[in-house]
């Protein structure tokens, strides 16, 4: 196996592992992913620790990064941990390569198998426990979402009365009802009447009117 002290093989190496590994940890295949991506990485781990004791040292801390990844994707879901233990996880990867060289390759070969293993979930079923850090529904007005409040969109162009003075907020009554609204440019008085001029969102803005009319709201 002489051929893993070529930094090229050990990228491909891990790579491969780590693909296959984190392949286990995204979706569903009982367990021969990781079977797989297990005995690939005892084979570079095999090859660049001379003792016993190391290869179980340097397994316990990728061992520990890979469970705080995990415990991120069950719990936390806010990345933290899954951070920290990828970084550890390169880590045990890249100590015992035997150049700089070696290391770089075979950190990127992590990396990027890391990456690469996402591809799984175009094609297995993922795991429960990842769906929550993806937002699956697209929020579009077929599915009941919508962006733009219908009632507020309506309002663009009318005449309302301010009732409260706007700094820059304020609010504005029209057609016997009352909303929240701000002001564009300029503060505004109490018993102006204003323009809606835009809704973003639920979101009113107005300007005051420039006309000398009393309207009716």
């Amino acid at each position: 196996m002489d051929i893993l002290a070529i930094p090229t093989i050990g990228f491909i190496v891990v790579l491969l592992g780590i693909v296959f590994l984190f392949g286990e940890i995204l979706v569903r295949t009982k367990g021969i992913f990781g079977l797989i991506g297990i005995l690939i990485l005892t084979l570079y781990f095999n090859f660049h620790l001379t003792s016993t004791v190391s290869i179980l040292w340097m397994a316990l801390v990728f061992a520990v990064g890979l469970g705080l990844v995990v415990l991120d994707g069950k719990l936390l879901n806010d990345g933290t941990f899954g951070i920290i233990g990828l970084l550890i996880m390169v880590t045990a990867v890249a100590l015992p390569s035997p150049t700089f060289l070696y290391g770089l390759l075979v950190s990127s070969g992590f990396l990027l198998g890391a990456a690469a293993s996402f591809l799984f979930l175009k094609v297995f079923t993922p795991r429960k426990m990842w769906t929550k850090m993806t937002l699956r529904d697209q929020l579009s007005s077929e599915l009941g979402y919508n962006s733009m409040n219908s009632e507020y969109k309506s309002l663009v162009g009318h005449t309302a009365k301010a009732i409260t003075p706007f700094r820059p907020s304020g609010t504005i009554e029209v057609n016997n009802k009352k909303y929240s609204a701000v002001s564009v440019g300029r503060w505004i008085n109490e018993g102006t009447w204003v323009t809606i001029t835009d809704v973003d969102g639920t979101r009113i803005l107005v300007e005051e009117k420039i006309s000398d009319e009393t309207q009716p709201v």
